[in-house]
């Protein structure tokens, strides 16, 4: 997938006003509409603009795009993948991430960024009118507020234990002169023993303030795990690579291992094949029906540092004279 530079596909700089963005677009569209333009390549053309314009033009996308581009470098024409959770801690409103029109529409670099946080959008809290209050005078009926969505990471051990955490959201706004403004704002959040990557932590209240009396709407926090090498999660069920010796996976063995669930006694049972897994059931995530815990089991060879080491894997090998560990199975 190619990084698509949107500035340059309206031919703004990166400081541009709102005004600046908007006076491009229009100059862009009125050149490459397929309804007047004679451009051989006017429809594709723009379908770029359209794109182009759909970030730019709406802060809070256009703050996550640029802080995507300073934590990603990239060169024009190279492969390029956006980081994992990299947009973490980014706060929409709702119809910031959509995509603005049908499938397709869109580039795969648009639908990588925004189409995923668009369809984890909860549309019922958009436009929703509050009842009429008949002592309410206004000229419009009272409307409740905007939802709003971020992402947030946690550590899986949180899902095992639940917790209390701080944790601080970015956003933008436009300020009088149609320039960019960036927002930051801090929460205290309580998360659920139990919670699971892609659940939504909703906060009623915290999304944008209602008109005329109506409620604010909600902040709804999409869940995901932080990278971690000891263990990850799918579903509520976790995996955790885990270690043993030659003689412990050969012979059998009661190994001590530390999980998420805590420190457990595990047996290894004789003869256990590296790659095979160990399923420990319910020690997974918490739930009424909890997940499993399942260990990946892999040999490691001792190094052979001292000569008394060396010597060891000479007697090793001298007490398996028929051990050929690429032959092949079945011949």
């Amino acid at each position: 997938m190619e990084f698509k530079d949107y500035y340059q596909v309206l031919g703004v700089g990166k400081t541009a006003t709102a005004e600046d963005i908007k006076k491009a677009y229009r100059k862009l569209a009125r050149k490459y509409h397929p309804d007047v333009s004679k451009e051989a390549d006017a429809m594709a053309r723009m379908a770029e603009i359209n794109e182009a314009n759909a970030v730019l033009s709406d802060p809070e996308k256009r703050e996550a795009y640029d802080a995507l581009g300073r934590q990603a470098p990239h060169r024009p024409g190279q492969d390029f993948r956006p980081p994992p959770n990299w947009d973490a801690g980014f706060e929409f409103s709702d119809g910031a991430g959509a995509a603005g029109g049908p499938d397709g529409e869109f580039s795969d670099f648009f639908e990588q960024l925004f189409g995923r946080q668009a369809r984890a959008q909860r549309p019922h809290g958009a436009h929703r009118q509050a009842p009429h209050d008949a002592a309410w005078d206004g000229a419009a009926p009272p409307s409740r507020g905007n939802d709003h969505h971020a992402k947030i990471e946690l550590d899986l051990l949180d899902a095992y234990q639940g917790a209390e955490r701080s944790l601080a959201l970015r956003g933008a706004r436009l300020d009088a002169a149609g320039r960019m403004v960036h927002e930051e704002r801090s929460l205290q959040v309580k998360i659920p023993k139990g919670v699971r990557e892609g659940q939504l932590i909703r906060l009623t209240g915290q999304g944008s303030p209602g008109t005329g009396g109506a409620p604010a709407g909600d902040l709804f926090l999409e869940v995901h795990f932080k990278p971690d090498a000891r263990w990850r999660a799918i579903d509520r069920d976790v995996y955790q690579p885990v270690a043993v010796a030659p003689w412990e996976a050969e012979l059998g063995a009661v190994i001590a291992v530390q999980t998420p669930a805590g420190a457990l006694e595990v047996t290894v049972p004789a003869r256990w094949k590296s790659g095979r897994k160990l399923r420990l059931k319910g020690r997974g995530i918490p739930a009424a029906t909890p997940g499993d815990l399942y260990l990946e089991l892999t040999v490691a060879l001792p190094p052979a540092h001292s000569d008394a080491e060396r010597a060891a894997y000479a007697a090793l090998g001298a007490a398996f004279p028929r051990f050929n560990p690429r032959a092949i199975p079945g011949a």
